[in-house]
C-alpha cells in the first residue's frame, strides 16, 4: 500500500476534530480558536460557523443526517449546530472542566464526552479524585443526559464499539474501562503502564496517557495509542506506540503491539479503520523517525505504509471508499504578520494505493 498527500488545505487555526459528509463533499473542523469551519475539498476558502466556544473546539462529529454537526470544547461545553445556517441551536454544559475527546456512536443516537483535571492527589503525585463524573453520555438528537461514569481524571479518550452497546475510556495513568450502556454497568477494565511517563525534571509529575482508542470492526478488541514512555518526559521523545487488547477476556489481555523496528518517536494521537476493515492507521506528532501517520495490517499489525506529513496530525477519516485519508493537522507556531495572526492549520488530502 501506498500513502501519498495529493493536497493540502488551510485554516486559520489548528483543527483538533474533524469530520466528512458521507459523500465526501464538505469536511468539518473544530478549531483551537474555538470555531467551527465548514471545508471545501475542492479549496475554496473556509467558512467559519457563526457560534463558537469560548475556548478550542476539541472535537466534532456529524450525525447521519447530515444537517447536525455536535462540537465539543475545552469550556466543557457540546454544541449542537444546523450545517446549512452554520449556527448552533443548542449548547449543553457538559463538564466543569475541558472536554478532552468526544465520540459519536455508530447508529448517531448518543455522543460520549470524557474530562478531567490533573492535580495532585497525595504526596505520590497521583492523581488527585475528580469532583465530577469524569465520562457523559448524552441523547444526541434531544441533549439529555443518558449516563455517568468515573475514572480517574484525567480521561483522555474515549470509543463506541461497532454496535454502540459498549463505550470505552482512557486516562493519563493507563487505565482503561468499557461499560455496557444497555445494563449501564462496567463490563470490562485493565491498565497499561506503557503510555505513561514519570518526571522529575523541572518537577514531579506523571505525562502521556492513552490519547487514542478505537474498537476492532467485530468489537472483541480495543486500539490504545499514545507514546512510550520517556527518559525525559519534558521532551516529548517517547516511542510511537500502539497496543491492541482482548478486553472480553477475562482478565482482559494484550493480544499484539506495534513493532520496535516499525515505530520511531513521538505522540500518536488518532486512529482510523479503513473501509473495509483490513486496516487500520496511527498518526500524531512525530520527534523522531520516519513516519507520523502509518497504516499497519489489522490481522497481524505489520507495517503497511508510512507518511512524513511534516506535521502534527490530530485527527483521521476515511472517505467512503477507502481511496482518500484526510488528515487534520498542524504545522509549527502561529505567527503574526502586520498584526495579523497567518493561518496555521492543515488538512492533508491523501491517496491511499
Amino acid at each position: 500500500m501506498k500513502l501519498e498527500i495529493t493536497s493540502t488545505l488551510t485554516l486559520p487555526t489548528t483543527p483538533l476534530g474533524l469530520a466528512i459528509r458521507p459523500d465526501g463533499s464538505r469536511l468539518f473542523a473544530a478549531g483551537m480558536d474555538g470555531g467551527i469551519y465548514e471545508v471545501d475539498p475542492a479549496g475554496h476558502d473556509p467558512v467559519r460557523f457563526a457560534d463558537s466556544h469560548d475556548s478550542y473546539a476539541s472535537g466534532c462529529a456529524l450525525l447521519p443526517d447530515g444537517r447536525t454537526l455536535i462540537s465539543a470544547g475545552y469550556d466543557g461545553q457540546l454544541l449542537w449546530h444546523d450545517t446549512s445556517r452554520r449556527t448552533a441551536f443548542r449548547r449543553v454544559q457538559a463538564h466543569h472542566f475541558w472536554s478532552w475527546q468526544m465520540a459519536l456512536s455508530p447508529d448517531g443516537r448518543l455522543v460520549a464526552s470524557v474530562t478531567g483535571q490533573y492535580l495532585a492527589g497525595g504526596e505520590k503525585y497521583e492523581p488527585a479524585p475528580a469532583t465530577e463524573p469524569t465520562v457523559r453520555v448524552f441523547d444526541s438528537l434531544t441533549g439529555t443526559p443518558l449516563h455517568t461514569f468515573d475514572l480517574t481524571p484525567p480521561v483522555l479518550s474515549t470509543a463506541f464499539s461497532p454496535d454502540g452497546r459498549h463505550l470505552a475510556a482512557a486516562n493519563m495513568m493507563g487505565e482503561v474501562q468499557i461499560w455496557d450502556l444497555a445494563e449501564n454497568r462496567l463490563a470490562a477494565r485493565f491498565a497499561t503502564p506503557d503510555f505513561t511517563s514519570w518526571g522529575i525534571i523541572k518537577s514531579p509529575h506523571y505525562c502521556g496517557g492513552i490519547y487514542a482508542l478505537a474498537f476492532s470492526p467485530d468489537g472483541d478488541s480495543l486500539l490504545c495509542g499514545g507514546m512510550g514512555p520517556m527518559a525525559d518526559p519534558m521532551a516529548g521523545n517517547g516511542k510511537q506506540t500502539w497496543q491492541q487488547w482482548l478486553w472480553r477476556a477475562t482478565p482482559p489481555a494484550m493480544a499484539s503491539q506495534i513493532r520496535d523496528g516499525d515505530r520511531g518517536t513521538g505522540l500518536m494521537e488518532t486512529f482510523a479503520h479503513t473501509p473495509d476493515t483490513r486496516a487500520f492507521l496511527m498518526a500524531g506528532r512525530q520527534a523522531q523517525g520516519s513516519w507520523n501517520a502509518a497504516l499497519f495490517n489489522a490481522a497481524d499489525g505489520s507495517l503497511l505504509a508510512s507518511l512524513d506529513t511534516q506535521s502534527r496530525v490530530t485527527q483521521a477519516r476515511f472517505s467512503a471508499n477507502g481511496q482518500t485519508l484526510f488528515l487534520a493537522a498542524t504545522s509549527g507556531q502561529p505567527q503574526r504578520e502586520n498584526g495579523v495572526w497567518r493561518p496555521y492549520g492543515k488538512i492533508h488530502i491523501v491517496r491511499v494505493t
